[in-house]
């Protein structure tokens, strides 16, 4: 049996992947089955979230047990076939040739051209060098939004260098001031362009889900609030902050049934300063596109935490990035020399990598409250340190910190106690806003969608607790996930809601009154909607920890499965701690955990090295 055939067979293909093959052996009967198979892996690779196939580590897409060809053998009949072009890196690649093998990597041409064109436009925005800006007119300014600027504070150093360069990387885990740090540097860009006498810049605030998008909106406003009455910073500035953050589809402009948008290349965005934040969700070809249409001379800000889990499409963009930027123990001494009036003396390095200049890691943690002593158990998942984690976790020292050992029901025991009282209370809030409050301070989080410790049986089995095996679809208290963007009702994939009916004074249901959705949103803080008029949606009350990111709750739950899964992992872990703000209860087997633990979620790309040798 061929190769292709036996893949087929085993499930490790895709019926489009399949298709793929075949497509390419009827145009030519002569083309070989380890050509054939490799196209359907490279097709394969896109759908498990890799930008390329890797012929010498084809493992990472089947554990089957396949006879492999030979690694180098298999590369030599690839680059010897009619369907796959063998550009220069700089190079665009053959619009005949479906596939492209690139430093031993096999793409689908277009990857191979998202990660290209993406490099080209990362380095077309970092070569830009903004108008010079007067450092020590603003330095007083500086020191009062950082004070402690000349402890080599990291905050400061990323909000200094914004004001000299076009491109910034800030990275850290949670809680360590990113959105804070925006806040600062976006007022010392609208403060230098009213001492130049222009026009404030354009911003443009942007995540990727509609969730994400709200959180760092109303993290800048906070923010915003703080700065008021700062000595030398005037309210103006902090009015002309952007108010509102959009999903990146929409601040590109969704085109319906088309992959492309209205601002691309040859139609740019109108904005001088664009900042995306959460953008390790951000997937390969969306970020080419944005790239891309970030227009000449307007600044790119990135915002991201590389230790949570890459996208859940192609690419792991921003981990590529950071790859290519090294570490930020110093900057060039150029550079270091033009922000000693604001920062004082810096490490420098002679020769730094590329993009290095550009990226900061913030490393002091903000968010957890004192009642959540989260950082130690959070580095050790982070370096898959499963000794370390299993110590933390079993010693109680944490505050916060809850382990559940061997336990794999969340709805019994410790698990019902913790869960079904907060849920019940969601139904009893004295009004919407007070409902979605509630229903913010917990949430179960699990690795998997479906199986006994998945987010849909789970999330039945929790409905039917609260509401009784015949209840009705959307029973008051009910928890709403949306599934789906609608621009239409103003509601976006990950975005949380209530159902709720309408009743009197002594909680009984109001005769013949509709139940309303409510969602967060709107001039009076929330907004209802019949449950019928929504887009896609599901259970909320468990889900997936990939739909939890771009959000916080008070307690986190993470319930873990009792057997291993090929897609859990270090990061999924870390993702999954990381979103508890006063305190985590974590529940599964020593067995589980440290295969999660021992498995990286790497992505095969090539976008690191493109990066790196620019």
């Amino acid at each position: 049996m061929s190769l292709l055939d036996t893949l087929y067979r085993e499930g490790a293909l895709r019926t489009v992947d399949h298709a793929l093959a075949q497509a390419l052996r009827r145009l030519d009967r002569d083309t070989p089955d380890a050509v054939l198979a490799a196209a359907a892996l490279a097709s394969q690779a896109i759908a498990r979230g890799h930008a390329a196939f890797d012929p010498r580590r084809p493992q990472l897409l089947s554990e089957a047990a396949i006879e492999w060809p030979e690694g180098e053998q298999w590369l030599e009949a690839l680059a010897a076939s009619r369907w796959v072009a063998t550009p220069q890196a700089e190079q665009a690649a053959d619009a005949g040739a479906p596939l492209v093998l690139e430093r031993g990597l096999l793409y689908l041409r277009r990857y191979r051209e998202y990660e290209r064109r993406l490099a080209q436009g990362l380095r077309r925005i970092a070569a830009f060098e903004p108008p010079p800006a007067d450092l020590n007119t603003l330095a007083p300014m500086f020191a009062a939004l950082f004070p402690q600027a000349r402890d080599d504070d990291r905050q400061a150093r990323a909000a200094a260098l914004t004001l000299l360069q076009s491109l910034l990387l800030a990275t850290g885990g949670p809680g360590t001031g990113k959105t804070t740090t925006i806040a600062r540097l976006l007022v010392l860009l609208i403060a230098q362009a009213r001492l130049d006498g222009v026009a404030p810049p354009r911003i443009a605030l942007a995540a990727p889900t509609g969730r994400a998008a709200e959180r760092m909106a109303e993290s800048l406003r906070s923010a915003s609030e703080r700065l008021r009455g700062l000595d030398g910073i005037e309210d103006a500035w902090c009015d002309a902050l952007p108010q509102h953050a959009s999903t990146l589809h929409r601040l590109l402009g969704s085109v319906p049934d088309s992959p492309r948008f209205r601002h691309d290349a040859r139609h740019r965005l109108a904005f001088d300063v664009v900042v995306v934040d959460e953008a390790s969700m951000v997937d390969l070809p969306l970020m080419c596109k944005l790239v891309e249409a970030v227009p000449q001379g307007a600044r790119l800000i990135l915002l991201g935490d590389r230790d949570q889990l890459p996208s859940v499409e192609a690419g792991d963009v921003l981990a590529a990035i950071v790859d290519a930027a090294g570490d930020d123990d110093g900057v060039p001494a150029p550079l270091a020399s033009r922000l000693q009036p604001l920062l004082g003396d810096l490490p420098s390095r002679a020769e730094p990598a590329p993009l290095s200049p550009y990226r900061v890691h913030l490393r002091r943690g903000y968010r957890q409250a004192d009642s959540l002593d989260l950082a130690p158990l959070a580095e050790a998942t982070r370096t898959g340190d499963a000794d370390a984690v299993l110590a933390l976790l079993r010693g109680g020292a944490l505050a916060g910190v809850h382990f559940h050992e061997d336990v794999y029901d969340p709805l019994i025991g410790a698990g019902r106690e913790q869960l079904l009282p907060a849920w019940r209370a969601i139904g009893d809030a004295a009004d919407p806003a007070q409902a979605l409050q509630r229903a913010a301070k917990l949430r179960l989080l699990t690795a998997l969608r479906d199986g006994g410790q998945g987010a849909a049986p789970l999330n039945a089995r929790i409905e039917e607790a609260l509401a009784g095996l015949h209840r009705s679809a959307y029973f008051h208290g009910r928890l709403l996930l949306i599934t789906e963007n609608s621009y239409r009702h103003g509601l976006f994939n990950g975005d949380i809601g209530v159902c709720l009916r309408p009743r009197d004074d002594d909680g009984r249901d109001t005769p013949g009154a509709a139940t309303v959705a409510w969602f967060a949103g709107g001039s009076d803080g929330v907004r209802g909607f019949h449950p019928s008029a929504l887009p896609a949606h599901s259970g909320a009350f468990a889900m997936t920890v990939h739909k939890s990111q771009g959000s916080e709750f008070d307690s986190v739950w993470l319930q873990l499965p009792r057997q291993d899964a090929r897609h859990l992992s270090r990061e999924l872990l870390y993702t999954g701690i990381t979103r508890a703000k006063r305190e985590l209860h974590l529940a599964g087997g020593e067995a589980v955990l440290r295969l999660a633990l021992s498995r990286h979620a790497a992505r095969v790309s090539g976008l690191s090295w493109r990066l790196a040798e620019g």
